[in-house]
């Protein structure tokens, strides 16, 4: 691929090499299968809390320290390097929700073919729904690449979001390739290799933004997982005011110093931003709403249906209508069904059959 000049004619070309590459990656990720041998030491956690957040990072960037200081759990700290040798779990209340912070063993270069176990921490981190790159302010920032190449290497994509791409199989009818706006990437041609690299010749394309190869590859694919991303500089107690200012201007990144506490409350706040949760308060009737302990829902379901199977599956049946109050409603208390969407900090009143 890097022989080759990038132009119209050969767009085609790179698409299939593209294609091909993937094809192989995956290969590697999931091997034929095999008699499997001993699993050996169980490496993923059971998922408790309302969110899952991984530490990813090389060995000795301070992950463990900052477990340590932000649920106030002991993980082995040391001056060696892999002195966290399986995932280590923590919980910290945050506005009411329960957040599960796992602390995974540092990724070396090559980990996502399995070097140093990386393969099983990337597996681990392809479960959260955000992944904290912990990276050291002292070291250069060619291992944010790195990181970033061994977890897109393993399907993750960070801080992206699922390309527009309508992408179905069919039995018969050849490939039907519809585009809704310019592209200035791929066109007929370059999909149907693309495709037919995968032994795909009956589907229907539709490509509702200008996308590109790989993002194409992505959607045939089918095993990419979306994931927020926050980069977190450690160590910052070590240098300048002057390097902090230039630091701060770098997008997803949070300047922290685990050892000393600096700046946590700001890194918190990230952290709930790019979560995405939604808190829904209970009242019962007759008494004041419990704000103690929201009901936190992920913002994609947000309905008074979700709300219901959060709390327990039964509750669906025996609803007849919800009270709500707060920023989805017109009027204060509002009845409505179980499709209406809530907002953050609405409190809701059921009523059962």
């Amino acid at each position: 691929m890097a022989r080759t000049q990038k132009n119209k004619a050969t767009s085609n070309h790179l698409g299939l090499l593209k294609a091909r590459l993937a094809k192989m990656r995956r290969e590697l990720i999931t091997p034929k299968g095999g008699s499997g041998g001993g699993t050996g030491e169980g490496f993923d956690v059971a998922k408790t809390g309302d969110a899952r957040i991984g530490f990813v990072g090389f060995p000795s960037v301070g992950k463990s320290t900052l477990l340590s200081n932000l649920a106030g759990v002991y993980s082995e700290v040391a001056a060696y390097e892999f002195t966290t040798l399986t995932t280590v779990p923590g919980v910290i209340r945050y506005k009411g929700a329960k957040i599960q912070l796992l602390d995974l063993p540092g990724i070396i270069e090559g980990a996502k073919d399995g070097k140093g176990r990386g393969r099983q921490v990337i597996a681990v981190a392809r479960t959260c729904n955000l992944i904290l790159i912990v990276l050291d302010v002292l070291k250069p920032l060619g291992h944010k690449k790195l990181i970033e190449h061994e977890l897109e290497g393993f399907g993750i994509r960070l801080n992206k979001k699922p390309p527009n791409i309508g992408f179905k199989k069919k039995d018969k009818g050849g490939i039907n390739f519809t585009v809704t706006c310019p592209q200035s990437e791929l066109d007929g041609d370059a999909v149907k290799s693309i495709l037919a690299e995968y032994k795909i010749h009956n589907a229907d394309i539709t490509l509702r933004s200008d996308s590109t190869a790989d993002d194409l590859i992505d959607v045939v694919e089918g095993n990419r997982v979306y994931i927020p991303c926050i980069y977190v500089l450690n160590k910052i107690d070590q240098i300048s005011i002057e390097e902090l200012d230039i630091i701060y201007k770098v997008p997803h990144c949070v300047p922290i110093s685990a050892h000393s506490r600096w700046n946590f409350d700001d890194l918190l706040e990230k952290m709930w931003d790019y979560l995405h949760l939604v808190r829904i308060y209970t009242k019962p009737k007759g008494q004041l709403p419990d704000y103690t302990s929201p009901v936190v829902l992920p913002t994609e379901h947000t309905a008074v249906e979700d709300f219901c199977l959060k709390i327990h599956k039964s509750l669906l049946k025996e609803l007849k209508y919800a009270l709500v109050w707060g920023a989805s409603v017109k009027h204060n208390p509002q009845k409505v069904g179980k499709d209406h969407v809530m907002e953050d900090e609405d409190v809701i009143q059921l009523v059962k059959k």
